[in-house]
């Protein structure tokens, strides 16, 4: 093959266009078919399919062929956000030289390349060089929404773009050892050219998150650090500048880490320092994946046994964490080489403004928050028993290869049900009304189900993903996405002057109910004086409220011997 460039190489301040970037795997694929395939998966929202590169020296290309034979995965994926490009020139760079460099491929013995070359083609597509007001170059980019406005960094759980059911369909299909997402940060300013955010190490499964913690950062910081580019954690300060702290990023299943987290790999967001030159983002970039390479070849068996590990924990473990929170009392300290935060009248409106002076750089410890503590904790049922009526949820199930069976006729079950409480929202949030702060109330009752409703066992891989989606309270939940909506509104109700006679008959049948009545307007006085209050207060304890009402349609069941499946 005759050795290309890209217009990076000769203007450090370009970065590829879409179709450039197709075209240069199409050149690598054409020059290396027998070591290198291209090939698309699904669609986008652009109407483009993803393209999917795969980089395996031993000539096989087929996901369950490659797992077979032992080799560890690595999955790296360019422009989720379009306007921070570098991953994409860089990782064409990179793989160029695997391929154009045999003394590399030592390396890939063990090891499979996989590429997304452009995952956020919409965005890509849409270039200009304005979007992005607080980045050094280059001189044109992509936009960081897609095709519909969506941040595909918030939609790997809900999936409401193509490209994220596409990148679902990837993902489980590869089901990679180490995911690299590809990124640029905001914020501070700093020294560093690199900061990175890994899966937060205290949500991955036992012993992943030891051997993350442990074994992979410190080599990675380390051979950063020798090649040159010395790089930090993600600088998120909860004071106004760094010098003060940072914290550990928690990675919900929504971001690219946290979906991967979902399936027992462990993943990175390398974040490149907008106010850094293009040329230095995009080689920092190079070289974190090259590090990520070399480590993955010097540590096959450890990855291997680590995931395997944490396979058997996922399918056979009983309780589930659903959230956390950060533990503020306990730190570490890291080295920190910033530069003096100063203030000084703005130029705008005359008032002081923030300033980093780069002629007055320091170099001191700072404390670094990266400890989390289970909040929310559930213990999985045997099985969940989704209708079939709720098919925007089993779409998404079937995607990710989540193994189901449909009923092979209609059951009455004894099965755990939850009622929604009480919830918080968020109005507007990536084209939803995101529920947090869920309260529920679990029932045991006999509930009916019809043939075709589908039976998912929580005896595989799929667990982890099956309750950070199901469990209604979780922060990712699907009822956080408002999947479930339609069950928060009441269908039927009553005209006062008609419930008025039926209410006062269901008193003086049920006492107690009466009592309870009493005992209500006695202790509220504000209840008491509410005639409309105190009759929907009776209806809601009648025969004649809907019982649906607020009822999470998936069920949990504890008892799943009987149940008749296809």
């Amino acid at each position: 093959m005759a050795h290309f460039t890209i217009p990076f190489e000769s203007n450090p301040n370009q970065t590829l266009t879409y179709h450039e970037a197709i075209a240069c795997y199409e050149k690598m694929a054409a020059a290396y078919p027998d070591i290198f395939k291209l090939s698309t998966v699904g669609s986008t929202d652009s109407g483009y399919p993803l393209h999917v590169a795969v980089l395996n020296t031993s000539g096989i290309f087929e996901p369950e062929a490659i797992r077979k034979s032992g080799k560890r995965i690595l999955l790296i994926n360019n422009g989720i956000h379009p306007g921070e490009p570098e991953g994409i020139d860089a990782t064409i760079m990179l793989l160029r030289d695997y391929l154009e460099k045999k003394e590399l491929q030592k390396a890939l013995e063990h090891l499979v390349l996989v590429v997304i070359p452009v995952y956020n083609i919409d965005g890509c597509l849409n270039r200009g060089s304005y979007s992005r007001a607080n980045q050094d170059g280059p001189e044109a980019y992509g936009f960081r929404g897609n095709a519909r406005n969506y941040d595909l960094n918030r939609d790997f759980i809900k999936c409401d773009s193509r490209n994220a059911r596409s990148f679902n369909q990837i993902f489980t299909t590869w089901m990679p050892d180490i995911f690299v997402d590809n990124h640029t940060s905001n914020g501070a300013d700093y020294q560093y050219t690199m900061t990175l955010i890994a899966t937060q190490h205290n949500k991955l499964e036992a012993p992943l998150g030891t051997f993350l913690e442990n074994t992979m950062l410190p080599e990675l910081y380390a051979d950063m650090k020798s090649r040159k580019w010395e790089m930090i954690p993600y600088v998120d300060s909860p004071k106004e500048t760094p010098d003060s702290g940072i914290v550990g990023f928690c990675d919900y299943g929504r971001y690219s880490t946290g979906y991967a987290a979902l399936w027992n790999t462990i993943g990175f967001m390398p974040e490149t320092h907008m106010l850094k030159p293009f040329k230095d983002r995009v080689w920092s970039t190079y070289h974190f994946m090259d590090v990520v390479v070399q480590f993955m070849s010097r540590h096959i068996p450890e990855i291997r046994d680590a995931r395997a590990k944490a396979w058997d924990n996922t399918r056979t473990k009983k309780a589930f964490v659903l959230d956390y929170a950060m533990d503020q009392h306990k730190q570490d300290m890291i080295t920190f080489k910033g530069f003096e935060a100063k203030y000084k009248p703005s130029e705008v409106s005359g008032l002081p403004r923030l300033w980093y002076d780069r002629n007055a750089p320091y170099e001191k410890q700072i404390p670094y928050y990266n400890h989390f503590v289970p909040q929310i904790t559930v213990d999985k049922p045997e099985a969940y028993i989704i209708p079939q009526a709720w098919e925007n949820v089993i779409e998404r199930l079937k995607i990710n290869g989540v193994e189901m069976k449909p009923l092979s006729r209609d059951v009455d079950v004894e099965a755990e049900t939850y009622f929604i409480r009480d919830f918080k929202t968020r109005n507007g949030w990536e084209g939803h009304y995101f529920h947090h702060g869920v309260t529920l109330e679990k029932k045991t009752m006999t509930r009916h189900f019809q043939k075709g409703d589908l039976v998912i066992l929580t005896n595989q891989q799929a667990n982890r993903y099956l309750l950070e989606t199901l469990e209604p309270n979780a922060p990712d939940s699907w009822f956080a996405w408002n999947f479930f909506e339609p069950v928060l509104m009441q269908k039927e109700y009553f005209s006062a002057y008609v419930f008025e006679d039926l209410a006062a008959q269901f008193l003086k049948e049920n006492p107690a109910v009466k009592v309870e009545l009493d005992a209500k307007r006695a202790a509220e006085p504000d209840f008491a004086a509410d005639a409309a209050q105190q009759l929907d207060w009776v209806y809601r304890k009648s025969p004649w409220y809907e019982p649906t009402h607020r009822m999470y349609p998936v069920a949990r069941v504890n008892q799943v011997t009987n149940l008749p499946v296809e």
